[in-house]
């Protein structure tokens, strides 16, 4: 059983955020692959071994990690956005945790590609596979206004999965928390190794530009086991030095029922 999580960056189980053989000018960097393994891994056993040392208020981070910004969002979740020396240039991290702790932790290149993702609650990661047959691009996103995309995440626990869909800004810029975003719609959907469709997602997210990231929104997601919808948009942003940056405490949304459910895969 799989546990169906948005994507690293908004939908896509990072999950941030493509027509076959079209031709995209992307400037991600190109990451060793063995290099960024060890590297997300030390991230993740550090987080892991901190999260489980002791309750505590403040969530805190591997030496060498610095966190720009906290998102507490209306789902009864927080996010915490940082950047660490040892990763190669534009990749930055997400974790997520919710009100029983640790729920997710990612990294996404500066085109917003997942590059690995850790799912504690079920145990298992993902990775992006080395050369995508169309890859996430957030910058064709803003330039073009719509980016497809067609790509798989390999894991050891549950397998291949592909992942297909689009982003399309709809012209609307919201302001949350003083923070202006830019809205999208999109749809993605999740195949297993044999080509059965796991899930589907539909809805609306924000991208922030300034911080090249993407961010939950509403969404409707369909498995075999029905329909469900979610809430996942931001309600404030906290930066260094201000009260609750780095809390390990949601505080908006929490106590109600929320649409967590289990995907066999």
């Amino acid at each position: 059983m799989t546990r169906l999580t948005h994507r690293a960056d908004g939908h896509r189980p990072y999950t941030t955020h493509a027509h076959p053989m079209r031709i995209k000018v992307l400037t991600a960097v190109k990451i060793n692959h063995a290099e960024r393994l060890l590297t997300f891994f030390a991230v993740t056993a550090a987080i892991l071994w901190a999260t489980g040392a002791q309750a505590q208020d403040t969530f805190s981070l591997p030496q060498g990690c610095d966190a720009f910004v906290t998102v507490q969002n209306a789902d009864c979740s927080v996010d915490h956005h940082f950047i660490c020396t040892r990763d190669p240039e534009g990749i930055k991290q997400r974790v997520s945790l919710d009100e029983q702790g640790l729920t997710y932790l990612g990294s996404t290149d500066r085109e917003t590609q997942w590059i690995n993702s850790f799912h504690p609650l079920t145990g298992h990661s993902e990775r992006l596979e080395d050369s995508p047959v169309d890859p996430a691009s957030l910058s064709e996103l803003i330039e073009t206004g719509k980016d497809t995309y067609d790509f798989k995440t390999l894991s050891d626990e549950v397998g291949t999965t592909r992942y297909v869909g689009q982003d399309s800004l709809t012209g609307r810029e919201i302001t949350i928390d003083d923070v202006t975003l830019a809205e999208t719609e999109y749809n993605i959907t999740a195949f297993a190794e044999d080509g059965t469709e796991i899930w589907s997602s539909s809805g609306n997210e924000f991208i922030s530009r300034d911080w090249r990231t993407f961010l939950a929104g509403t969404s409707v997601t369909e498995t075999s086991n029905g329909q469900f919808e979610s809430n996942g948009r931001p309600v404030e942003f906290i930066y260094p030095g201000e009260p609750g940056f780095l809390s390990a405490n949601p505080k908006h949304g929490c106590g109600v029922v929320m649409s967590s459910f289990q995907v066999s895969q």
